[in-house]
């Protein structure tokens, strides 16, 4: 075994996997696991320690690094097990030198478990090329990294640091490798995407990034967004979404509440009625968008009443997907400070807010029965439509695009 690579977390982990994988092996690591991990939740940071003793447990010759937000954020609990044989910082990971130097560490040139620098000194972001991805049909890049705001209940700004774009010909230079490799469908991915190009020169927008990579990368079949934040989308990014088919009609929203109180104590920049009007316009401009959220339940001193308006939230907004987090008190964050919420509470909660998601995708394959699909193979048994609604399909061959029929669907999947 040379370098393997396990990712936790999100779709900016996945793309970034692709370039620790590539560094680590140009650095001459071999026998390695690196673990990519994630902080969001409690849960999180539990499933990487868990991966890493029963790794050390199955390969004991097997050295083990960890890298990722949880490993920025709690390096020193990571260094101090004794399965891990070096921490790699959050920044520090997609450096070909970090990677260099703890094959100098494993041949006995360098001292240390420790190699995490500090975070909030980061303040540009070096593109990173990437041919293929791992010769799937979907593609991720990363075109912005970090956050400038400071959501109450939320660690990541200290796993990422500040907010720190990709220069957009960089952007439109990846994609378009990506598309000649044959890669029908990229997803742009950032941690506060919308906050695109703040810091860059010309302060380009996501809506203009967008809409040049459309205009530039005619051969790019499919375009697609990951988690924004609605308060931030700007006139061009509403005006693609209205104008361009290749922009997929499906878009993931940072809500988090439906609560106005409880949005100002996460010291979320929106109001209930804000989602609710963005929601409206995006559906004008787009019939048939697909619409997902990031709804937490649980907040502190969240009750049940601040909960039912969240519930509420998924027919007022029109949601169809839902990424429901359980709150989780993260180290050194306000709300671990604020009254919290019982635990049986929180989790029950959870299971009335997934749901509400549950029925709201069966509410959505329902609608989706005898439409005409093109459907992304990413699987001989796997697809997903224009909206990411998933579809199980037979006989098809991954990376291609294909205009379908739905027959019906089994509560999960859409059936042709």
């Amino acid at each position: 075994m040379s370098v393997e690579v396990l990712t936790f977390g999100c779709r900016l982990n996945a793309f970034e996997s692709e370039v620790i994988a590539r560094e680590a092996a140009r650095a001459g690591l071999s026998d390695t696991v690196i673990v990519n991990s994630c902080a969001v939740t409690g849960e999180a940071v539990a499933q990487a320690r868990q991966s890493i003793r029963k790794l050390k447990r199955e390969r004991p010759e097997t050295r083990i690094v960890v890298t990722g937000c949880a490993a920025q954020t709690q390096a020193t609990m990571f260094a101090g097990m004794d399965e891990v044989d070096r921490v790699v910082g959050n920044d520090d990971k997609m450096r070909g030198e970090a990677w260099r130097m703890t094959r100098a560490a494993f041949d006995g040139a360098g001292e240390g478990k420790l190699a995490v620098s500090d975070i909030m000194a980061a303040r540009t972001m070096a593109p990173h090329r990437l041919e293929s991805f791992r010769g799937l049909p979907r593609a991720v890049v990363q075109v912005q990294n970090g956050c400038d705001h400071r959501c109450t209940f939320c660690i990541i700004p200290f796993g990422r640091g500040n907010s720190r774009s990709v220069p957009m010909e960089a952007v439109v230079d990846q994609i378009r490798a990506l598309a000649a490799h044959g890669h029908a469908e990229i997803v742009l991915t950032g941690v506060d995407l919308t906050s695109y190009g703040a810091d860059l020169p010309d302060r380009p927008t996501l809506g203009r990034l967008t809409k040049r990579i459309l205009r530039e990368v005619p051969e790019l079949r499919r375009l697609r967004l990951s988690s924004i934040d609605s308060i931030e989308a700007d006139r061009d990014l509403l005006d693609a979404i209205a104008t361009d088919a290749r922009l997929m009609p499906h878009l993931h929203l940072s809500l988090q509440s439906g609560d106005d109180l409880i949005l100002k104590r996460m010291k979320r920049r929106h109001a209930r009625a804000d989602a609710i009007a963005f929601c409206a316009e995006v559906r004008r401009l787009r019939s048939d968008i697909a619409l997902g959220a990031d709804l937490i339940a649980g907040f502190p001193t969240e009750t049940e009443e601040m909960f039912s308006r969240s519930l509420d939230l998924v027919e007022e907004c029109g949601l169809t997907f839902l990424h429901v987090f359980p709150y989780s008190a993260r180290p050194g964050t306000p709300a671990t400070r604020m009254p919290q919420v019982a635990g049986p509470a929180i989790k029950e909660r959870a299971a009335r807010l997934r749901a509400a998601g549950e029925a709201a995708l069966r509410k959505r394959l329902e609608a989706e029965v005898g439409a005409t699909r093109e459907v992304l193979i990413e699987s001989a048994t796997t697809g997903r439509t224009e909206h990411f609604v998933p579809v199980m399909i037979a006989g098809e061959t991954p990376g291609t695009v294909r205009t379908m029929t739905i027959a019906g669907h089994d509560g999960v999947r859409l059936v042709v």
